[in-house]
């Protein structure tokens, strides 16, 4: 497995400048956060080429485009249109970036306030997308995310039979899944198989009440929670059985970083890039 960095963690950075301190942490590829200042759809090309250029300069791979565009489950009929033309001229980039997959959110709400509907609408969107993504050789990662459609495995199965793409799969996320309170270790990994596409790490915890730096609130099955986002090791999201259960089930693609605790940002990256590193040693992935 290799190591990237979201490039939504250096946002006060340039895109370039971001790259440059991903390489000097060590990381083996950068993430790259779709809005600005560091990418976003109607780009000019010339200005995606340099960005590709930059890369290559810094021996960094570009394993992922995280796109913002989606929300297609509660979007009137006009609104998914843009959408989907968003997609497809982030697609273009992703083939100048020689990047393999494109996020993509559902959208809401929570799935546990869902109805068919909001599903069957979001999967006509997403294999519309997925459809295209295929001809350009390139795979949708839709990231279980809570206040989404796919914030459990559960959601995230229903929504993929929906699709019926194979280059449709799913980015694990522990941080979020700890906040939806559902499972997200081996158990996870072994039901989620060949549609789990890519992995994000970070730190959360839940707390009293929100108001200070690193603070948000979210609703959940429990109510309106409060969370502060974390450095690794210093929250209560459990990595352990995900990097067990990535081990076992042979998982050889990307783990990307994306802390957004309130420290400098290339402290707590390098920390985070510190603490991956040990626990991965730790179950020898």
């Amino acid at each position: 497995m290799r190591i990237a960095a979201f490039s939504g963690s250096l946002i006060d950075y340039d895109l370039k400048e971001a790259m440059a301190v991903s390489a000097s942490l060590g990381f083996d590829g950068i993430e790259i956060a779709c809005r600005e200042p560091h990418l976003h759809p109607d780009m000019p090309l010339m200005q995606v080429r340099e960005i590709k250029s930059a890369a290559e300069d810094h021996g960094l791979a570009i394993p992922a485009l995280a796109g913002y565009m989606g929300h297609f489950s509660t979007a009137q009929a006009e609104a998914c249109a843009a959408e989907y033309d968003r997609f497809m001229e982030l697609l273009e980039c992703s083939v100048l970036l020689e990047s393999d997959m494109i996020r993509v959110f559902p959208g809401g709400p929570n799935a546990f306030l869902a109805e068919p509907e909001h599903y069957e609408k979001a999967a006509y969107w997403i294999r519309r997308c997925a459809d295209e993504a295929r001809k350009a050789g390139k795979r949708i990662a839709l990231e279980i995310h809570n206040l989404s459609l796919v914030e459990t495995v559960a959601g995230a199965l229903h929504l993929s039979d929906l699709v019926g793409r194979d280059n449709v799969g799913f980015i694990h996320d522990a941080g979020n899944m700890y906040i939806t309170d559902t499972g997200y270790g081996e158990e996870s990994v072994r039901r989620l198989g060949s549609r789990l596409f890519h992995v994000h790490i970070k730190d959360e915890k839940r707390i009293a009440s929100a108001g200070a730096p690193g603070t948000f609130k979210n609703l959940t099955r429990h109510g309106e929670e409060s969370f502060l986002q974390c450095r690794l090791g210093e929250g209560e999201v459990d990595h352990g059985g995900l990097l067990r259960g990535l081990k076992e089930s042979g998982y050889d693609g990307w783990l990307t970083l994306e802390c957004a605790a309130p420290y400098p940002p290339i402290e707590r990256l390098a920390w985070d890039m510190k603490m991956l590193r040990t626990w991965l040693r730790a179950v020898e992935v």
